[in-house]
């Protein structure tokens, strides 16, 4: 009960007609890219062991120079990223919420929620692509590439990025759910009262 208030608290009420899978799948989509995130920022911002530092590379962070903030402002945009696909289970993906001024209050059209979930989720299919060709020794444009980790680091690193590749095949999934789920329901038609009988008495 705790767990699921937090949740609530943190991604909004559930939508009506939301299954509970659908609801953890966009939860799941929230924390595949933490691990790479954490990782962004272990080894290039605080030079932890997680690659072959050279001889010449400082042990920390001299400046806060702008790959330092490189790194932090990418990690931050993929975790929102990955945090709207909750709007596709929660109320706040139906109704806009009150913050927007001159929408909030009215219905999230079905297609402004799905044309740009369904375009994310086929360019987020380029983070299988580019695991396949990492395991191959090769860059994503195909040239060859040397990881520069051994031992545990590779595993760390595997650890790290293969969640990303789920990305894409998750929220394609909840886009279709999405897109199921708010075109079955109708709006509710006005049913006319019934005309009371004329039928003439008989003495």
């Amino acid at each position: 009960m705790a767990s699921r208030t937090i949740l609530m608290k943190l991604h909004g009420r559930r939508a009506p007609g939301v299954p509970r899978w659908a609801a953890w799948t966009a939860y799941t989509i929230t924390l595949v890219a933490l691990p790479s995130c954490v990782w962004r920022i272990a080894a290039v911002n605080f030079n932890a062991p997680l690659l072959e530092h050279d001889a010449k590379t400082p042990a920390a962070p001299e400046t806060f120079d702008g790959e330092w903030w490189y790194i932090i402002g990418l990690s931050l945009v993929s975790e929102m990223l990955a945090f709207l696909a909750v709007g596709l289970v929660a109320q706040w993906g139906e109704v806009w919420p009150r913050w927007i001024l001159g929408l909030r209050g009215r219905r999230v059209p079905v297609l402004a929620a799905v044309i740009p979930a369904g375009l994310g989720s086929l360019g987020l299919l380029v983070f299988p692509y580019a695991m396949v060709m990492s395991a191959l020794g090769l860059k994503i444009t195909g040239e060859p590439h040397a990881m520069v980790a051994h031992g545990w680091q590779v595993v760390a690193f595997w650890v790290a990025y293969v969640p990303l590749a789920a990305w894409g095949p998750l929220l394609g999934i909840l886009t279709v759910h999405y897109y199921r789920r708010r075109r079955s329901v109708r709006p509710p038609t006005a049913v006319a009262a019934p005309t009371p009988s004329c039928r003439r008495r008989v003495p």
